[in-house]
């Protein structure tokens, strides 16, 4: 007979991961200005896609209290709408225009994500403790998407999630849970407890979004993340303990279960670095991969037109790019729905060679059943740059290379057209800014009179003054006439 002991039931020390993302949320002070201006500007570019997103009926659908008809006194309220919800809903509410059309901020490194997603917990909560009465200014809120930014893309950078099968919402997931964690009056060993809660509480298979033949991508992904982390942190409030192990438990751990025994990897300490660097889709709805080749395209076609010559001229384009891309959107045959035509490189390259434009609508089932299409999609085709992959991954770089080679009927071949740096990316900063301002501009125009517009534009541009503003205040400014 053997004796067996049992297993001990002491609670171990939380894990040094949850430890950190602690002492982050609650004792880092953020003082970097560039930090400062780079939320501000995307903050407003993040309000502005969700409000471009409730222009599509699959969206707004999905949107408003469980319970039609329900108000809750102090409740949250969702830009371009009437709703006044709980936070947690109103985190779903807001997570999902927010996301829905694919508009808004990428960073893209190990694994890839929208650390923007985040507002949609983060205003949900400010908005709700707002109207109770605390005195939360929109600097509070640019504090609490730097830290989440940070958070997201600091487990990005060296750790690819969805390469064991995750889907990168689960660091919306984990980030919001932290920043909202602190907002809500959470101590820092509560905030352990709720980052813990975040690591487990499902919600983390990849295939409902990029996998082939599963059906579209989930677009209301992250407003699920971000109501998930709003319902944590106020569990574990109310006295909910946390999994101190969560992530290191022989057996149980996500190590162990989820990422193949190997422990996350750090570049860096937690910072500002990662809102500093923030990727910005500025000129073109298109997934981040294919944004340098959408602008490589708009050069071509008008070199097209300026030869007299279109489209139907093309016998083959070679798109040199980056190995993710060719991991995530190099997709062959039918095309079903938006999702899946704004994930396909092929056709967000093929659009503007055929048409000169990329927008919103350009993935819709009408703009799509025009036949050029598919038969340009079928001359594209993809090879990777090994150099393009490496300087994807250099921190000091972050490029998202693509490179076109057209060659037409006549076998003229065209000049290569290489674009490295889109105009979304720190290093064209300066160029994109007003252009990021102009993007907003439009999406609050289909929603406000000129009047509104302007009280809009005159209050965000108005850095010192807008920091200040109360958030309840802020958020009023984009509830629906």
């Amino acid at each position: 007979m053997s004796v067996h002991h049992g297993e001990s039931a002491v609670r171990p020390e939380p894990d040094k991961v949850l430890k950190d993302i602690a002492d982050y949320v609650h004792n880092y002070k953020v003082t970097s200005d560039l930090a400062f201006e780079t939320a501000r500007l995307c903050l407003i570019d993040t309000i502005g896609c969700g409000l471009e997103g409730l222009r599509f009926p699959e969206c707004s659908k999905l949107l408003g209290p469980v319970v039609e008809g329900t108000v809750v006194p102090n409740g949250t309220k969702v830009p371009g709408t009437n709703y006044q919800l709980d936070p947690i809903r109103g985190a779903f509410n807001i997570g999902t225009i927010i996301r829905w059309l694919d508009f808004n901020d990428c960073f893209l490194a190990a694994e890839w994500g929208h650390p923007s997603d985040n507002l949609g917990a983060i205003l949900a909560v400010a908005d709700h403790l707002a109207r109770q009465g605390q005195p939360l200014t929109v600097r509070d809120i640019l504090e609490a998407m730097i830290k989440a930014h940070e958070i997201q893309g600091g487990l990005a950078l060296l750790n690819s999630f969805n390469r064991v099968g995750l889907d990168h919402v689960v660091l919306v997931k984990v980030a919001s849970t932290a920043v909202v964690s602190k907002m809500l009056g959470l101590s820092h060993s509560q905030t352990i407890d709720a980052v813990s809660q975040a690591w487990v509480d499902g919600q983390s298979l990849r295939t409902y979004r990029h996998a082939p033949n599963t059906g579209p991508r989930k677009s209301w992904a992250a407003g699920d993340a971000c109501s998930r982390a709003v319902n944590l942190a106020l569990l574990v409030k109310k006295g909910e303990l946390g999994l101190p192990s969560v992530l290191t438990a022989k057996t149980w751990g996500f190590y162990d279960v989820l990422f193949k025994g190997k422990p996350f990897e750090f570049q860096m300490p937690f910072g500002s670095y990662i809102m500093e660097n923030v990727l910005f889709k500025i000129s073109y709805p298109a997934e981040f991969h294919a944004q340098t080749a959408v602008e490589a395209a708009h050069t071509i076609h008008a070199q097209l037109k300026a030869m007299g010559k279109s489209s139907d001229d093309i016998k083959s384009v070679r798109i040199r790019t980056q190995e993710a891309a060719i991991r995530i959107i190099d997709k062959q045959g039918p095309l079903d729905n938006f999702a899946d035509r704004d994930h396909a490189i092929n056709y967000m390259v093929a659009y503007p060679l055929i048409f000169g434009e990329l927008t919103s609508t350009s993935y819709s089932d009408a703009s799509a059943a025009d036949p050029r299409i598919d038969a340009l999609r079928a001359k594209i085709f993809c090879v990777e740059d090994t150099a393009f992959s490496a300087e994807y991954h250099d921190p000091a770089k972050r490029s998202i290379g693509n490179a076109l080679l057209v060659e037409l009927n006549d076998g003229t071949k065209l000049d290569e057209v290489v674009v490295e740096y889109p105009v979304g990316h720190k290093r064209r900063r300066e160029e994109g800014t007003p252009l990021l301002v102009e993007k907003f501009k439009r999406h609050i125009g289909h929603h406000f009179d000129d009047a509104h517009q302007k009280k809009i534009l005159d209050t965000v541009s108005d850095a010192p003054s807008f920091f200040k503003l109360p958030v309840d205040k802020f958020t009023d400014m984009f509830v629906k006439p």
